[in-house]
């Protein structure tokens, strides 16, 4: 076919930042969807590091990435395992504005949309405890952390589109996968609440975006596809130092194709959550509404134990799944899901492949 979009080359790291920059010159937001492993963290390093100016600290890119959650670590009280606590790195730059803004009413806002736990912030000691209900002192889970800190990130986002003094030298905002291991209810609201602060903060900042999660990335599209905005698959060929981008066209990105190969790669992986279940059935859902069926179970008819199939997707993806607590599957699930999915694949062939293009075009400026 001719009208393939376009694929671009980039022979290092320095000269795909360079491309994102020269987007955001005429563009507001810029949004990447990419595999695990792609290097997506290193890329939101590198397009801070390049904010910096010559000979001083300051920067221009307020980032959220795996190394944010890395600005707080726990006082677990081993001693007396009562007064537990979250410690804030208050050198970061990140924190500028915390003691001056006291921001727990921002925090809040975006958090009771999310979980169930209050919290407190010590100014003075630069510590967090969080409650529920009459316990005190507790600590939260993994997922409640992590949910927690984008909850700040939100807050100070406000802030930057507020001009406070703390934040003034923002000019990009570059927010790597922000939740992991969400539902799709979740992501979809954590992704709706992210749309309307950018909206508000448009004519304050540039944003990058990049994303594993094909829900996620499919609303943010959605979302601000009014506006002036980029939207590439980034992909790096094997374990070499290139990378290529993929330009999309204007017809939303298909998210269950995406989420189609999260699932096989979670099967090649082994690592198969309950929330897994959920996932398949949607994708049945949409490509049952595409051929214009009465009902998903269409979409495995004709297939060895296709009513077996058919029972257990209705049973297995109804269950209210943590967000926060990903419960991997007993072993007779994995084997049943894995047939399902193999009986679905083999009758409906997606072409994943497409998704990983082989076949690239070298950028000019490579």
């Amino acid at each position: 076919m001719n009208n393939r979009p376009q694929i671009k080359t980039y022979k290092t790291l320095r000269n795909l930042i360079t491309r994102l920059r020269d987007d955001l010159n005429n563009k507001d937001f810029v949004l990447l969807y990419a595999y695990n492993g792609t290097g997506k963290t290193r890329i939101s390093m590198e397009f801070k590091e390049r904010g910096k100016k010559p000979k001083d600290i300051e920067r221009d890119t307020l980032y959220f990435n795996a190394f944010t959650e890395d600005l707080f670590h726990w006082n677990n009280d081993l001693d007396n395992d009562v007064e537990r606590h979250l410690i804030i790195n208050s050198k970061s730059i990140f924190f500028d504005g915390f003691k001056e803004l006291a921001l727990e009413e921002k925090i809040f806002a975006f958090l009771e949309r999310y979980a169930d736990f209050d919290f407190r912030i010590d100014y003075e000691a630069w510590t967090i405890t969080f409650s529920r209900g009459d316990n005190d002192h507790i600590k939260i889970s993994r997922g409640e952390e992590n949910i927690f800190v984008w909850c700040i990130f939100l807050a100070i986002i406000q802030l930057v589109i507020e001009d406070q003094e703390a934040y003034k030298w923002v000019k990009y905002l570059y927010i790597d996968d922000p939740i992991s291991s969400l539902d799709d209810n979740n992501a979809i609201a954590v992704a709706s609440d992210l749309a309307t602060l950018l909206r508000k903060g448009q004519n304050r900042f540039k944003t990058v975006i990049s994303s594993h999660h094909g829900l996620f990335f499919n609303v943010m599209c959605n979302e601000l596809k009014k506006l002036p905005h980029k939207k590439y698959f980034l992909h790096r060929p094997g374990s070499s130092n290139s990378y290529t981008l993929r330009t999309t066209t204007d017809t939303p990105f298909f998210h269950h194709v995406a989420m189609l190969g999260e699932l096989q790669n979670a099967v090649q992986s082994g690592k198969l959550y309950t929330h897994h279940f959920n996932v398949l059935r949607s994708i049945l859902e949409k490509t049952s509404t595409f051929f214009g069926f009465n009902d998903f179970s269409a979409c495995i008819h004709g297939v060895d134990d296709e009513v077996l199939f058919s029972r257990a997707l209705n049973l297995l993806s109804h269950g209210k799944h943590s967000a926060y607590e990903p419960m991997e599957m007993v072993e007779d699930n994995k084997k049943l899901f894995q047939a399902i999915l193999s009986g679905f694949t083999s009758r409906y062939r997606f072409d994943l492949p497409d998704l990983l293009p082989q076949q690239t075009t070298p950028a000019s400026q490579t």
